[in-house]
Formats: structure tokens, C-alpha cells, sequence
């Protein structure tokens, strides 16, 4: 094995391999300065040492059969998740909000000894091992074009592939004609319980809506598909205007909903207002986590404030938000309730659904209390008379 010295910057890594020193771009989901210590490894390493070098801080370099790697990582994985699970079992109860801090560090924890096991990619990002798979398309989706070999950890790689096939392949939307095509980084509609909430309220009027934060762009097609005639979609993201302009495309709706590169509302008064703000009020990591987590509650609070001067009368502003902040102890029960009317709003009227996925029926889940619990409401907004 061979060690790295430190590297040169924080976007470069640098080790020795064969006597001679190497460096290439560092490439990692969140960013962070490159690993300090990198080994260069091959098939004769096994997934006890392979554990070992992961706890002691170092990065492993493969260098061997591709297929390998994966099964490493996947020993790796049991190996980790069975520490964990030993160290939950006969542990004493905690309060909601303690439990979502240790499940997020636990989760910060597992990703960082799995994110151990490196994968050297070509300026065309090529992989020069054995039996490596053809990545080239999944990673321009996903990466920069940089011009230089780069490194990335093996899981990082993992969910760039399995964010191109699932780009390829669509998800399907009842009411839409054509699935939903999600590009690596912005949230996907796989969990649709808040869909049907926007399937079921009755539409305040059809000649306009906007859509704050329209990430893959669902929300303003099926504004659409219940008739709805002109529609602006906003979002600050470049992976999700051009996810969101894809979709739109391929729903045959280029021509009635226009997307805007904005925060929060585009000019002008409208009818309908709709927003999914991510629904947890902590800080996101990952970039995948963008759409799950809200720090400080920014989004939320910025549509509800911004609301009042955007609504033509008589419209309404549909909210869609679920309540697992509450039942996990990052936000007060009342704290909803206070920000609307802070806002000058009132509440019309409310529709509520229960989760389907299945970590709200699993007991083995760490925030299984909280996930049973949970309820995702469309709140109908409407100025305070």
C-alpha cells in the first residue's frame, strides 16, 4: 500500500503510488476539502482491513477488478450497519428532536466510511480497471466536465449511475401522459402523496398559476393537466431549470409554462399560488438533500411573507407541507399556525393525507414514531380580512 501526503489545495488530491507522486481533481457529493490520506489498494485487500483503514481516516484507492469494489463496498456496508445496529440495541428512549440529531450523525457517519472507497475517472471520465462499466454519459449528466483525471468515491459514482437510469427511465405521474424525467441532484416525485393533494383541491380559477420551486417541474404539469392555462415556474437552480425545462418539453407544455430563473415569486399577481417547500428546517449536506431540507425554515417563511402581495383577489395560495418537523422536535406545534398569521393569511380550508412509503410502516426505522405520525397537508391560503 502507499500513502498520500497532504494534498496541494482542497479541490486536488494527491498521493504516491509505485514511487511516484500523483494528483487529480477531487470530486465528491457536498464538496469538502480532498482526503488527507489515501492507500492505494487492489483485490488482495479484504473487507475486515478494508474497515479498519475506513475507521483510521484513510481513503482506498482501488486498483483492481471493478466488480471487486463493489462487493467490498457492500461488506463494508454490513459491517457498518451492524456496529450501528448493536449500539441501538437495549439503548434507552429518546425525545423525538435527540433521536433526529443521532440519526443524522449516525447517517453522516456510515456515509463517511462508505465514501472510503475511491475510483479514479479519465478526462473523458473513463474508469481504467477490469470489468468497469461504460459511465461516460451518467457522469457528464451529473459532473462537470473538468479535463483532468478526477477521483470520486465509489458510492458517490453509484448514485450518479442510479440517477441516470432513473432519468432514462421516467416516473410515472397519474394524471401526466408522460413520466417524469429527474436529473441527478433534483428531487424526485417517487413519493406522491402530496400529487394527489394538488390532484384533489379545488382550482381557484385556470387561466394562471405560479409554481415557487418547481424543481423537476411535476407540480406546474399537473397545474396543467387539470387545465390550468398558463403557468409560471420558478427555481434557483440550474440542475432543476434544466430538469424542469426537459420535462416540460416532453409533456407538450413548452408553450404554457414559461421558467424562470428567480427567487421564490416572479413578478406580477396571480390566482393560484403553489409551493412544496422542503419540509425540514436543517441544514443540507448533500445536494440531493436541497429538497428535503430548509435551513432555518427560509423558504417556507419566504412564501408565506411574500404571499399577500402576489395573490390577485380572490386567489388563493396552496401550501403543501408535512408536519414530520413537528413530531421530530424542529419546530414548536404552534409555529405553522403563528407564521401564517404573521403573514396576514388565513386558512380556507385544508386537505391531509397519510405516508405510504414504507419507513412509516417499518418499527426497525430510527424516527419510526415520528413517520407514523406524520401528515402532508395542502394548506389553501387566503389574505386575512
Amino acid at each position: 500500500m502507499n500513502t498520500a501526503a497532504a494534498p496541494s489545495d482542497t479541490h486536488h488530491a494527491s498521493w504516491i503510488e509505485n514511487g511516484q507522486a500523483r494528483r487529480a481533481l477531487w470530486r465528491a457529493p457536498g464538496g469538502g476539502t480532498a482526503p488527507r490520506r489515501i492507500e492505494v489498494v487492489d483485490d488482495t485487500l479484504n473487507a475486515d482491513a478494508a474497515f479498519r483503514l475506513a475507521n483510521a481516516g484513510a481513503c482506498m484507492l482501488w486498483r483492481g477488478d471493478f466488480h471487486n469494489a463493489v462487493q467490498l463496498l457492500q461488506a463494508l456496508a454490513r459491517r457498518v450497519d451492524a456496529r450501528r445496529g448493536r449500539k441501538r440495541h437495549g439503548a434507552e428512549p429518546v425525545a423525538q428532536a435527540e433521536a433526529f440529531n443521532l440519526y443524522r450523525m449516525a447517517q453522516s457517519q456510515r456515509a463517511r466510511l462508505l465514501n472510503s472507497v475511491l475510483i479514479e475517472l479519465d478526462a473523458g471520465f473513463g474508469i481504467g480497471l477490469r470489468r468497469a462499466p461504460d459511465v461516460r454519459q451518467a457522469c457528464t449528466e451529473a459532473l462537470a466536465a473538468a479535463g483532468e483525471p478526477m477521483l470520486l468515491p465509489l458510492r458517490a459514482l453509484q448514485g450518479i449511475v442510479g440517477a441516470h437510469e432513473w432519468r432514462r427511465k421516467g416516473v410515472a405521474v397519474e394524471g401526466l401522459e408522460h413520466p417524469i424525467h429527474v436529473h441527478y441532484g433534483v428531487f424526485s416525485p417517487l413519493r406522491g402523496e402530496y400529487l394527489d393533494l394538488l390532484r384533489q383541491a379545488p382550482l381557484p380559477a385556470t387561466d394562471l398559476a405560479f409554481d415557487i420551486g418547481t424543481g423537476s417541474g411535476v407540480i406546474a404539469a399537473l397545474l396543467a393537466a387539470r387545465g390550468v392555462r398558463r403557468i409560471v415556474a420558478t427555481d434557483l437552480d440550474p440542475r432543476a431549470l434544466a430538469c424542469a425545462r426537459e420535462n416540460f418539453q416532453r409533456q407538450g407544455l413548452t408553450g404554457r409554462i414559461e421558467l424562470q430563473d428567480t427567487d421564490l415569486f416572479p413578478e406580477g399577481l396571480s390566482p393560484l399560488i403553489v409551493c412544496n417547500p422542503p419540509w425540514l428546517p436543517a441544514r443540507p449536506t448533500l445536494p440531493q438533500e436541497q429538497a428535503i431540507y430548509d435551513p432555518d425554515s427560509r423558504m417556507l417563511l419566504g412564501f408565506l411573507d411574500g404571499l399577500r402581495g402576489h395573490l390577485r383577489a380572490g386567489g388563493e395560495g396552496w401550501l403543501i407541507l408535512s408536519d414530520l418537523a413537528e413530531h421530530l422536535g424542529l419546530r414548536a406545534p404552534g409555529f405553522l399556525a403563528g407564521a401564517i398569521a404573521a403573514a396576514g393569511l388565513q386558512v380556507l380550508g385544508r386537505l391531509d393525507i397519510r405516508p405510504r412509503h414504507r419507513k412509516a410502516a417499518d418499527p426497525d426505522d430510527p424516527l419510526y414514531a415520528a413517520r407514523r405520525a406524520e401528515v402532508t397537508s395542502l394548506w389553501r391560503l387566503v389574505p386575512l380580512q
